[in-house]
């Protein structure tokens, strides 16, 4: 691990765990932090030039968004993702995402509305113009406003900490070969379905949707792998450290 992350830069508005909990998740999410790889707390706090407490507060957070778990008698490892893990949360994810949308259609405001158009065209341009991370950050911004817009603060909690758990595979999936037009063509469908009030109909392209994605993801973690000769996921009978007893 040593030379992989660079010192944290304190400021006066943030708390000490919580700086330290976002370049961890970071590290995590661009792979700078390994699946698998174990974060040991006395490594970490020197190389973030910290003492151990808010690496220890900060692990025990990202254990709770499951970037990290926790193997007793040996300590925290970067959470690997399984197959059946994208299956499972994809599962509840349509479960939720058909809600999410059904709530809106039924709860949706006109400047809200109007705002989910825009974000439509915005996502549209960022791909006529290739800007990946544009249309990364906006397609996060559609899905928040969505869920906002379903107006149930439990639901959105939920869904938020599904969707951070597969955030690691985002680029790679909207990568893939004609998932940006499907998307866009997907987020158009639901943006209809909401704007005229049809939730029976909102919540089913709000499933669609999502199981969709979940196709994607799977094709473009293989086709990765393949590429690159690198694990990606886990599979059945393979076993991660933090699988070990």
């Amino acid at each position: 691990m040593q030379g992989k992350l660079s010192p944290v830069v304190v400021n006066s508005y943030q708390p000490l765990r919580e700086i330290v909990c976002e370049v961890l998740r970071d590290a995590i999410r661009s792979g700078i932090l390994k699946p698998g790889e174990w974060l040991k707390e006395n490594d970490l706090a020197d190389e973030l030039l910290v003492s151990r407490t808010p690496v220890r507060e900060a692990i025990r957070k990202l254990e709770q968004e499951g970037y990290v778990v926790t193997v007793p008698r040996r300590g925290a490892y970067v959470a690997s993702v399984s197959i059946r893990d994208i299956n499972e949360i994809f599962e509840i994810r349509a479960a939720l995402e058909a809600l999410a949308c059904e709530l809106a259609a039924e709860r949706i405001t006109d400047e809200e509305q109007e705002r989910l158009e825009r974000l439509l065209v915005g996502i549209g341009r960022a791909i006529e113009e290739h800007d990946m991370e544009r249309i990364v950050r906006t397609d996060i911004e559609f899905h928040e406003l969505l869920y906002q817009a379903a107006r149930n603060e439990r639901l959105l909690a939920i869904i938020g900490n599904l969707r951070e758990q597969l955030t690691r595979f985002r680029t790679i999936s909207m990568s893939y070969p004609g998932r940006l037009k499907a998307t866009l063509e997907e987020h158009r469908a639901i943006v209809d379905a909401i704007g005229s009030g049809d939730a029976r109909h909102a919540r089913k392209v709000g499933a669609r949707h999502m199981e969709n994605s979940e196709k994607t993801l799977l094709y473009a973690i293989e086709e990765q792998e393949k590429k690159t000769g690198t694990t990606l996921v886990r599979r059945k009978g393979k076993k991660s450290q933090e699988d070990a007893e």
